[in-house]
């Protein structure tokens, strides 16, 4: 199974682990029977590490410089805000991809409906820990939209920046998930609730998280017209209407 629709990592562990035991067997008797190539890959090794960690430093260093005086509608990408400032009225809806912001955008009341879109599927934060979720730029930018920081325990809290949460500090009455009515939109719906469920539970227990469902037929009779969002309901609505 991949990581994502990207196909850029095998999620099974399986593999991991194999690959580990072969890779290690191998690396040992190279090492063992080279111990000068052995050297050489090591202070490679060290250096790529350190070369990494502060390239990461300074790139943490300066979003945090460039972002400190920003608005979240500009730190964000593709954030859509709306025109009212009161948290007990407005609405942020979680769209799947550009195709869907666009939409949604032509069809919501600016004055207190924003918009988000995520790129793909999101990382199962049951499956990972917490430094692979504070690495993935869709749920920070998730996280820092809906502004009232997360839920952590204190071991947690060294691998993120984000404020201990505060659910005064809320900015939305609803928070809707709104993805497409096929496979791949379920799984992104539920890989967002999962979020939810880890990182923010308080907000599921006090019923701010919501789903968009769009009805999957509509139907037309003398004039008026029905929506049925499943097969049972279009046949008990056909039912009734050839009475």
């Amino acid at each position: 199974s991949y990581a994502n629709q990207t196909k850029k990592a095998i999620t099974n562990s399986f593999i991991q682990e194999s690959m580990t035991e072969v890779l290690k067997e191998n690396l040992a008797t190279y090492f063992v029977e080279k111990p000068m190539e052995a050297e050489k890959i090591a202070n490679q090794v060290l250096l790529n590490k350190r070369s990494r960690e502060s390239a990461e430093r300074s790139r943490i260093d300066i979003k945090k410089k460039l972002t400190a005086a920003m608005d979240v509608s500009y730190r964000v990408e593709k954030f859509v805000g709306c025109r009212s400032k009161d948290p007990e009225v407005r609405e942020l809806y979680i769209v799947e991809g550009d195709s869907a912001l666009t939409s949604c955008k032509l069809g919501r009341n600016a004055e207190y409906q924003a918009i988000i879109p995520v790129r793909g599927k999101t990382l199962n934060c049951m499956k990972s820990d917490y430094k692979q979720i504070f690495a993935s730029e869709i749920i920070v930018d998730l996280l820092r939209v809906i502004g009232c920081g997360v839920e952590l325990d204190s071991k947690a809290k060294k691998h993120s920046d984000m404020s201990e949460f505060d659910l005064s500090a809320l900015k939305w009455s609803k928070i809707i998930i709104c993805t497409d009515a096929d496979e791949d939109g379920f799984q992104i719906r539920t890989l967002l609730l999962t979020m939810f469920y880890r990182l923010l539970p308080t907000l599921i227990e006090k019923g701010k998280i919501f789903i968009a469902e769009s009805p999957l037929f509509e139907i037309t009779s003398g004039g008026e017209t029905y929506l049925a969002y499943n097969e049972f309901e279009k046949a008990e609505i056909l039912a009734k209407l050839g009475n």
